[in-house]
């Protein structure tokens, strides 16, 4: 079985092990969220990366730089608290708790997340849980992979004389499913460039709603996969085959897919299906 990428580094989620101080007592702690970017850990901001050097704990997402925690001075402590697409989670309740613990028992605690911290992160639930408790709290924004993966895979969100707006989307659910909020008919109508993030499961959906919605079949997309990295692939094709080449190439999370006309400018085609069997 394949080790997590954060086996080496992390100590188990704690449940009870840390003592919190009263609710009255003040925190003598902080917490900070940061924003790690779109995999490349050249890409932290100065700020981001002075708030980890000052860390007694850190708090990690999965898709976080693993450079990044491997230069943390010694005696820093790593907590995994990964979200696996449908696989194992710690439950946010359980992430604002660890935060309020560290925070209570003293120490300088940064809490890192993948692109930013407030584009579907969960952040302001962090933060509203530090302030209800009492614990100062810091955000140092990073830069969103809506955003950057594109960039880094040659295709602007907006470009002059094509699109003059982007629509970022969670696509963890379906169009039609009861807890989707996203209006769909207005994202195809909205005639932006879509960027759709979580959306490797349920891109057939998605791309069948927006044809159905009046969006053009042959309107160009792009996918990309582990952005910002050296592992990054860029897959292409037309916003009706764009599903069934992910498919073919076996396109795994984390990935965004851009739709659009300026996903004609992604400057590397998508690569012979990977052997079966």
């Amino acid at each position: 079985m394949p080790r997590h990428p954060l086996e080496d580094t992390v100590v188990p989620v704690p449940t009870s092990d840390v003592p919190a101080s009263t609710p009255d007592a003040p925190a003598t702690g902080r917490v900070t969220l940061v924003g790690a970017g779109p995999g490349d850990p050249d890409l932290m901001t100065r700020r981001g990366l002075d708030r980890l050097a000052e860390a007694d704990v850190v708090v990690a997402d999965r898709l976080v730089p693993h450079a990044l925690l491997r230069e943390l001075r010694t005696g820093v402590r790593v907590i995994d608290v990964s979200k696996v697409p449908r696989g194992a989670f710690v439950p946010q309740e359980r992430i604002n708790e660890i935060l309020v613990e560290e925070a209570r028992a003293g120490h300088q605690v940064v809490r890192l997340k993948g692109g930013d911290s407030f584009v579907f992160g969960r952040g302001m639930e962090e933060v509203q849980a530090c302030q209800a408790a009492g614990v100062p709290v810091e955000v140092v924004p990073g830069i969103s992979s809506s955003i950057s993966v594109p960039e880094l895979a040659g295709v602007p969100v907006t470009h002059r004389g094509l699109t003059q707006g982007f629509t970022v989307v969670s696509a963890h659910l379906p169009p039609g499913d009861p807890g989707s909020t996203v209006d769909w008919a207005g994202v195809a109508r909205a005639n932006t460039t879509i960027v759709l993030l979580m959306a490797v499961q349920t891109l057939p959906d998605v791309t069948a709603a927006l044809i159905g919605h009046g969006m053009d079949p042959a309107t160009p997309a792009a996918s990309i996969e582990n952005g910002g990295t050296p592992a990054q692939r860029v897959l292409t094709g037309r916003l009706d085959e764009i599903a069934e080449v992910a498919a073919a190439h076996r396109l795994r999370p984390p990935a965004i897919t851009v739709i659009g006309e300026v996903a004609a400018f992604a400057h590397t085609a998508h690569p012979a299906p990977a052997a079966t069997g």
